[in-house]
């Protein structure tokens, strides 16, 4: 059986997203015809009827959402072959796909970008919010060409984890909370306070800072994202533990007030990338080093 023809795979994914064979065909710029023809040569390579045209929609048949759902990834696959060809023709470096954390600030990840942008301006990146765990997966599968992670995470033979920065938490606090000059387990257990969800490492930190001083303490609320719980804190409605590097932007605001830990906590965080990267990963990698705290 010959390969799947992907403008054919690409007219049967606008059928499937538009509803009709004349959407398809308007949207695609091909003739009424020509989809026709795209989808029987396709049911007739796969010897399974894929669409059932009613009287105003094209339907797939559970064949055909396989093909759909598959196909999909396979488009994108193709797009980012084409894409990474052009590059190296053009003389650009290519597309680095790096994976962030939820701990990773979003302070400090836009200088970073911009920094790479001066640096490299043949580097693209692709961000993907990505856990660690799965990073680390991804990293193996050779999804991802590099991420930001939690650390430690178990070893993979085919991953390298470098240490990059080990930044302290703190409180950030609402202004009209009397507080202590440092903050406490036991303080903190008995105040409204929101972390990261429960899939995060950042979570299990904070969980087991506050079982260290023998509190099994619920969060009011968690959320996945840093801003979102730099938001709860300003508009006075509960303290959030975050990393410092998150909230210094905030220091001295008349809003929110930054307290230190006690006992300290610290979050660390690794680089990781497979063996032998390629000059693109490998400029990353150098810039990343760059905003890397002592170790």
């Amino acid at each position: 059986m010959r390969n799947l023809n992907l403008d054919q795979l690409q007219t049967l994914v606008a059928i499937a997203d538009l509803g009709t064979f004349a959407a398809a065909a308007q949207a695609l710029h091909l003739a009424p015809p020509t989809v026709s023809l795209h989808i029987k040569e396709l049911e007739t390579r796969l010897e399974a009827e894929l669409v059932v045209r009613g009287r105003r929609q094209a339907e797939l048949t559970p064949a055909g959402e396989v093909l759909v759902q598959e196909g999909r990834q396979l488009l994108l696959a193709s797009d980012d072959l084409v894409e990474r060809v052009r590059r190296r023709a053009a003389g650009r470096e290519g597309v680095v796909r790096v994976g962030v954390s939820a701990g990773v600030s979003t302070r400090l990840l836009p200088l970073m970008l911009e920094a790479l942008a001066q640096r490299c301006p043949g580097v693209e990146l692709r961000l993907e919010a990505v856990g660690s765990a799965e990073s680390m997966q991804r990293l193996k599968a050779g999804t991802l060409d590099l991420a930001i992670i939690a650390s430690p995470q178990p070893p993979l033979p085919e991953v390298r984890q470098t240490p990059w920065r080990n930044d302290p938490m703190v409180a950030l606090l609402p202004a009209s909370w009397e507080a202590p000059d440092t903050i406490t387990p036991d303080w903190l257990a008995s105040r409204r306070w929101a972390s990261f969800a429960p899939a995060t490492q950042m979570h299990g930190l904070i969980a087991h800072w506050f079982g260290q001083a023998g509190h099994h303490a619920r969060p009011f609320l968690t959320l996945s994202y840093p801003g979102a719980l730099k938001s709860l804190a300003t508009a006075s409605r509960c303290a959030a533990l975050l990393p410092l590097e998150e909230v210094q932007d905030l220091q001295g605001a008349p809003e929110v007030q930054v307290r230190p830990l006690s006992p300290t906590l610290m979050r660390p965080m690794a680089v990781a990338h497979r063996h032998h990267p390629s000059p693109a990963v490998q400029s990353v990698l150098e810039l990343l080093a760059e905003f890397a705290d002592a170790h």
